[in-house]
């Protein structure tokens, strides 16, 4: 009787690069577009931000004097554009979770992309740390070409793979919150919800669009639909890794268009950046990669593996399958 080797997923995969592009596009947008003033500044019955206690005294904005905050603050935001390039994740991958933790902790105007870009980024650092390829555009070599399974590699590997899974878990379980969380209110069980939202003097639908906008919040139908579609679809993501993964697919152009629509219509467009980069970590397997996103390189190799005849040993591909991919390798 035959039997198959377990392995442990290669989870260095542009898909996760993805991830920490976008976690590091949100973060450099805050504090390229927010002037000193309005991140740091007096907040009634808190005090001055940042607070700089306990261990919020660790982040980097309360070890430098205010007057070098400008200075910090670009210095920042060039460290996370390299990032964002993919070059050397295994260097990147501790200064980007160290910049998220100092603006999470630090600044005074979070709108909870900055706690969930602190949680996922610290976790994918634990990805990138294994990570020694140049750029993280690049798919992962091909059993075929030699990946070495060392124990440092599978050590690596199963740290990776592990620290994807609880990103998956805990934006499955961000989804389940936010959902079952609003139904007890019953301006969502009756589907008004959105009409106050759209009104809100700090979240409300921008001036430009209400001509647009208008007509379906006045309307019952047209409001009751903004209430309820997002409620239905955060409930289906939260459910996600209980589906196939052809569901999967089908949820990520959904999510991704969900959070464009609140970047839109709200403003929050550092929390769409971090939950487009969970939304890729959720529904998209573990060491997946994108063919469009490899480099040129990389796609080159893909393609070699593609074309090369299959092993006897290996199993049937499935109909109804996912998009096209890179080999996932496995170390053993």
């Amino acid at each position: 009787m035959l039997t198959r080797a377990r392995g442990i997923p290669l989870p260095w995969s542009n898909a996760y690069g993805l991830a920490r592009t976008l976690l590091a596009l949100g973060t450099a947008g805050t504090l390229a577009f927010s002037s000193t003033a309005t991140l740091f500044r007096p907040v009634v019955t808190i005090g001055a931000y940042p607070l700089c206690q306990g261990m919020r005294a660790g982040g980097a904005f309360c070890l430098v004097p205010r007057g070098q905050f400008d200075l910090l603050r670009w210095l920042s935001v060039v460290i996370l554009l390299v990032v964002a390039s993919g070059w050397r994740p295994r260097f990147t991958a501790l200064p980007h979770a160290y910049i998220s933790f100092s603006v999470f902790s630090g600044i005074a105007i979070g709108d909870g992309g900055d706690q969930i870009t602190w949680i996922l980024s610290l976790l994918l650092a634990l990805v990138a740390l294994g990570d020694g390829r140049r750029w993280h555009w690049q798919t992962p070599e091909s059993p075929a070409a030699g990946v070495p399974s060392t124990r440092a590699t599978r050590g690596w590997a199963l740290l990776g793979t592990s620290a994807w899974t609880v990103a998956r878990l805990q934006m499955a379980f961000l989804y389940f919150q936010a959902s079952v969380a609003k139904l007890p209110h019953t301006e969502w069980a009756d589907g008004s919800a959105m009409y106050y939202w759209a009104n809100n003097s700090s979240f409300g639908f921008p001036e430009w669009l209400r001509p647009l906008t208008d007509p379906v919040v006045r309307s019952p139908a047209g409001v009751a639909a903004l209430t309820w579609v997002p409620v239905a679809l955060e409930l289906a993501l939260a459910a996600a890794l209980l589906m196939p993964q052809r569901r999967r697919w089908a949820l990520l152009p959904l999510g991704i268009a969900f959070h464009l629509g609140i970047a839109v219509l709200m403003g929050l467009w550092s929390f769409a950046f971090a939950m487009w980069a969970g939304l890729f970590l959720l529904l998209t397997p573990v060491g997946h990669g994108f063919p469009l996103l490899a480099t040129g390189r990389s796609r080159r190799k893909a393609t070699a593996c593609a074309s090369a005849p299959p092993d006897d040993n290996s199993p049937a591909t499935p109909g109804a399958a996912s998009p096209p991919t890179a080999p996932r390798p496995l170390v053993s």
